[in-house]
């Protein structure tokens, strides 16, 4: 095979044992890698008991994969995945850095950990070996101490490892904060300070089984392309088109945080209760102006260099830093919470980042809290202190709450859905109406009610991810931003913000065959390798459990607060309409093999050589 390392470390905490496993050569080509291969791992090994195994025990498996297309398509990153605590589906979550590039250079593909360990831990990995290392000093550590002891600590074992061989560069780091060390289900596995995977709540996964770090170095090569000369030249020609990309250079995502709000109302302003703003001293100029100190920040290998790096120099949140910050953290660290300057935005930002909380979950429970104090549900009695839209103080003291699972805020911790369902048994109403969620997870910074987003309304209700605005169903199924396109990045896993036109994903097919030597057509993608994963996510998806499981159809839906009219901007009184969604949704299960209840056809299931899904939905769904 070409474009693979060839080999996995499975790592069991609870034993101790490490050994390397190799997948056989027809689940690579069917599945390709990160997020499909997760996908196949997890069904083949838990997918008999699904519905019974506890996202947040030691049955569950932390995936950490990369795909055959990193380190060669320009921009690196990292798939996480597990049977995920919010949705209790398959999450494909992706992360950028260095860290999939040192694991392919240290000889491996992904890691496979299951279990839980004794005491905390962390993995060092670096060639041809993983090893299990003691993390009990940087257990509680925030971000910046973690980073600190641990590129100090890790830097001295690969010295000790070749000592006076080379100068050591610091290794890569994946981590969590203490929200994930106390298994909140709405943290995040992360790394470079301002980087996260939250999507699907794995940094909660990692902090139930006591493993708070993954060291990675490796020296070798990349796994060697099957055509090295094509390949090369593929890597310059999408540089060269991603280089004309001037807004994306300049202003990152970062540039949508006032212009999501004013041209296209579909940005969450105080928990979705209006999507349009004209905040002027949101604009991205201010951020430029005001707390950027690093302009262009890439990782591995990327020509788009998004990224920047932002300080609050002056006043009440001196010091307080972050990335850009990007829009999806823009809006739910700032709008969403009544928050339009950017020194705030970058507060609650920094303080998110210290304690590892995700930022799109993370904003949408700060929302949800914010807005059950508006409404006088919840009380000062019950948090301690005012919860005001626009208070960062305020919203800083209730994340620490989380964080520590203190008083209300061990409630939060387990994301909105969750939170709704638990408070409202407390308070004796329905809180679900006031939760922007889908199947457990907070949705995306991207509203459907002005219909000038990209999204549409089936892009949540029939995602297999739930919430995750970078994995929206389409109906157009090639689109290309289509959830089936996504899936596409997310297995040869590489950053999706450099394929963001028609030349630079006509050349995707060319670089797939350069790299693998597998001619791997559009058609093929489309019509099976694609579909073969979704099937399985949505299985997983509808099996859930153990604490919830969604009823197809009445879970396959907006949130309540997107039939209600827009109440500002210029697409005032635009809602959705219940029979149109309902439409839209059936149109899109029948388009990808599925029944009127969502359920994939056994036909379809045969067809793609799913013999073994198609008799567990048989018997789940006869003993239901």
């Amino acid at each position: 095979m070409r474009g693979y390392a060839g080999k996995f470390s499975e790592i069991d905490l609870s034993t101790g044992n490490i050994k390397d496993i190799r997948l056989p050569e027809d689940v690579l080509r069917n599945y390709l890698g990160g997020r499909g291969v997760a996908t196949k791992i997890l069904w083949d090994r838990l997918g008999k008991r699904w519905e019974t195994i506890d996202p947040l025990s030691p049955e569950n498996i932390l995936l950490v994969l990369a795909g055959p297309l990193t380190g060669y398509y320009p921009g690196g990153r990292m798939c996480i995945s597990g049977k995920s605590p919010l949705t209790l589906g398959i999450v494909g979550s992706t992360i950028a850095g260095e860290h999939a590039i040192d694991m392919r250079c240290a000889g491996y593909d992904g890691l496979i950990i299951k279990g839980k360990a004794e005491k905390p831990v962390y993995l060092l990995v670096t060639d041809d070996n993983v090893e299990i290392k003691d993390a009990f000093h940087v257990w509680g550590k925030d971000r910046v101490e973690t980073y600190k002891i641990l590129t100090k600590e890790g830097t001295e074992a690969l010295e000790k490892k070749a000592p006076g061989t080379r100068e050591w560069r610091e290794p890569s780091i994946l981590h969590i904060g203490p929200l994930g060390e106390k298994m909140s289900r709405i943290a995040a596995v992360q790394t470079k300070f301002a980087h996260g995977a939250g999507y699907g709540g794995y940094g909660g996964v990692m902090g139930s089984k006591n493993l708070k770090a993954i060291l990675f170095k490796g020296m070798g090569p990349l796994p060697e392309p099957y055509d090295m000369e094509k390949t090369k030249d593929l890597i310059w020609r999408l540089a060269e088109i991603n280089f004309k990309a001037d807004s994306m250079r300049r202003w990152g995502t970062g540039a949508a945080g006032y212009d999501v709000g004013a041209r296209t109302s579909s940005e969450p302003v105080r928990n979705w209760q209006e999507e349009w703003h004209d905040e002027k001293s949101f604009g991205v100029d201010k951020f430029e102006e005001r707390v950027w100190v690093k302009r262009y920040w890439g990782d591995f290998g990327c020509p788009t260099t998004c990224e920047k790096l932002s300080v609050v120099k002056t006043g009440p949140y001196k010091g307080a830093f972050s990335d850009n910050p990007d829009y999806e953290i823009q809006a739910y660290g700032g709008t969403n919470l009544g928050i339009f300057t950017p020194e705030g935005n970058v507060k609650i930002c920094s303080v998110m980042e210290d304690l590892g909380f995700c930022g799109i979950q993370g904003g949408n429970v700060l929302g949800f809290a914010a807005e059950l104090y508006q409404k006088g549900i919840l009380t000062e009695s019950d948090l301690g202190f005012p919860l005001e839209w626009g208070d960062v103080n305020a919203f800083t003291k209730l994340m620490k709450m989380i964080a520590d699972r203190e008083g209300v805020g061990d409630i939060l911790a387990e994301g909105t859905f969750r939170a709704a369902v638990k408070l409202g048994k407390l308070k004796g109403e329905d809180l679900l109406k006031y939760a922007v969620v889908e199947k457990g997870e907070a949705i995306g910074a991207h509203g459907i009610r002005s219909r000038q987003d990209y999204v549409e309304e089936v892009s949540y209700p029939c995602s297999v991810q739930g919430g995750d605005h970078t994995s929206p169903a389409q109906r157009d199924l090639r689109k290309g931003d289509s959830e089936l396109t996504a899936m596409l990045h997310d297995c040869g896993v590489y950053c999706w913000f450099n394929i963001n036109d028609e030349e630079a994903r006509a050349l995707i097919w060319d670089f797939l065959q350069a790299v693998t030597g597998w001619p791997i057509t559009a058609d093929e993608w489309y019509n099976n390798m694609a579909l073969r994963i979704l099937a399985i996510q949505r299985t997983a998806l509808l099996l859930g459990g153990p604490d919830f499981t969604w009823k197809p159809l009445v879970d396959d839906d907006i949130p309540p607060r997107w039939y209600e009219p827009l109440p500002s901007g210029p697409y005032k009184g635009r809602a959705s309409e219940k029979s149109e969604v309902k439409k839209d949704v059936q149109r899109y299960f029948n388009d990808v093999g599925w029944n009127e209840q969502g359920i994939p056809k056994s036909s379809e299931l045969k067809r793609l050589g799913l013999d073994d899904v198609d008799a567990k939905l048989k018997s789940f769904f006869s003993n239901r």
